[in-house]
């Protein structure tokens, strides 16, 4: 991989030039870490958990996975709208009005370098090498590669649409090492894309095929084949559709995970706060403990009826789920501003003390990237069995899909649609696949209106913070803005 440029500053980054560990018997109940110095870092292998429960509890940040990275995903798509009786949060995001200056945007991106830095440190320290070491170092490469999809995604084209085009800067080495004071150009998206499967081909490779005893083996940390999922998220976004098969293979076959098998099952699943040790439906999700959590500021309370309860969901995409499809339990019908209005019921704890996980990889989309990997190879087959396996366990009554052609690939995103609505990964579907974006005019019940985002709108992408572009003047910044 080519070196990035080592003469340019990231000053969002300033914060991180001191490494951050978590203090506290509570591995992932502690709030946003306190630094210490170099000398005194990553020492032994508590020293390592605990900077490490500093990058998990500051990925759960609601300018990061805690909200932001993820509600834009459906704010942004064509899932949901902001009602126009709502708390004043996010407005510029759903109004596509967004500019270099808003904080959104600036947060997304400094929280996600802030994180990287954090990982860096744990990836980089001298420190004995054993399982606990391997598992730990393991899973900040791959909360590494994930910090890199999300800001690619985010503020860069499609690799679908130009591989070639700026990506985000690389930084791999911790500040001790690398300097606090670089300037890094953009790398090419090709090039963030190879960082991203490099490290989890690292994290992969090191990691013991059981998670020891370091911390506990749940769906709140990142499990051996909680990396593959993620890289055949990455495979599948880049269109190279024989790695993202072979990657959710691994998965579906060493993984152990597992649909809700019923009804109750089902809701059971949705409705409990707390990580999972089953691997029932989650393979990765952030937890957000009665001490630790974003409150009014989190995803769930932006979407829940007992919460904020701003987005909404729009009416054709209600209409998608059928009176047996099991999902649309997971909608309420209700009023808003006396309006009518269907609530997103996928948060179901907003109002409690021990708030729901932000569910960041489920079993279900490994198995909808298989059927779809499979569709686009020409293996009609099992890309069928795959995306019947899905669909089929959330509603009980469908006659399987037996569809060839563009028609097969067409139902897997309209699965895909329906099985991740509310959960971030909307918009990068209707990137990847160079689709215009059509969203529903709700009229008096929504906040503003952008109802077509096409292909070529500039704001289809993010724009670079301006006190990056600033402080930075090697750093490209995105047309248009």
């Amino acid at each position: 991989m080519k070196k990035i440029n080592q003469h340019i500053w990231l000053p969002v980054l300033l914060a991180a030039t001191t490494l951050i560990s978590a203090c506290g018997k509570q591995f992932l109940d502690e709030q946003p870490p306190t630094s210490v110095s170099v000398e005194k870092g990553i020492l032994t292998d508590s020293d390592m958990m605990e900077a490490l429960a500093g990058l998990y509890r500051n990925l759960d940040n609601y300018f990061l996975f805690g909200r932001n990275a993820v509600i834009f995903g459906d704010l942004l798509a064509d899932n949901v709208y902001l009602s126009s009786s709502n708390s004043t949060r996010l407005l510029q995001q759903y109004s596509y009005t967004f500019i270099v200056s808003s904080p959104e945007a600036k947060l997304l991106w400094s929280q996600s370098y802030y994180s990287i830095l954090q990982a860096n440190r744990i990836i980089g320290a001298h420190i004995s090498v054993n399982n606990n070491v391997n598992q730990l170092r393991g899973e900040a490469y791959t909360l590494r590669a994930l910090c890199y999809l999300n800001l690619v995604n985010w503020y860069a084209t499609p690799y679908t649409v130009d591989p070639a085009a700026p990506g985000v800067p690389l930084i791999t080495l911790s500040t001790d090492v690398g300097g606090a004071f670089i300037k890094p150009a953009r790398n090419s998206v090709a090039q963030v894309y190879d960082q991203i499967i490099s490290d989890l081909d690292s994290a992969y490779l090191i990691m013991p095929d059981a998670t020891p005893s370091v911390h506990t083996a749940s769906s709140n940390f990142i499990a051996k084949q909680a990396v593959k999922a993620l890289q055949a998220r990455a495979y599948l976004y880049k269109g190279d559709y024989a790695k993202a098969r072979d990657a959710a293979l691994l998965v579906v076959k060493n993984g152990g995970y597992t649909l809700a098998a019923d009804d109750n099952a089902f809701n059971t699943y949705w409705g409990s706060p707390a990580g999972r040790t089953d691997k029932v439906e989650s393979i990765f999700e952030l937890n957000n403990s009665a001490a630790a959590n974003n409150g009014p500021e989190g995803l769930d309370y932006m979407y829940s009826r007992n919460g904020l309860g701003d987005v909404l969901v729009t009416d054709d995409t209600y209409a998608l789920y059928t009176p047996t499809d099991k999902r649309r339990a997971l909608i309420t019908d209700a009023t808003r501003g006396g309006y009518q209005a269907y609530f997103v019921n996928k948060y179901q704890n907003a109002n409690k003390t021990d708030k729901d996980e932000v569910k960041l990889l489920r079993y279900a989309e490994v198995l909808l990237t298989l059927a779809e990997s499979y569709a686009r190879l020409g293996d009609e087959p099992n890309a069928l069995l795959y995306l019947n396996k899905v669909a089929q366990n959330r509603d009980a009554a469908l006659v399987a899909y037996s569809y060839t052609g563009p028609a097969l690939t067409d139902a897997i995103l309209l699965e895909r649609r329906k099985e991740l609505a509310f959960e971030g990964l909307r918009f990068f579907d209707l990137t990847r696949t160079k689709a215009e974006i059509h969203r529903q005019n709700m009229g008096a019940k929504a906040y503003t209106g952008y109802p077509t985002v096409k292909t070529t709108d500039f704001r289809r992408l993010q724009p670079i913070p301006e006190a990056e572009t600033a402080a930075n003047p090697t750093i490209q910044p995105n047309p248009g803005y």
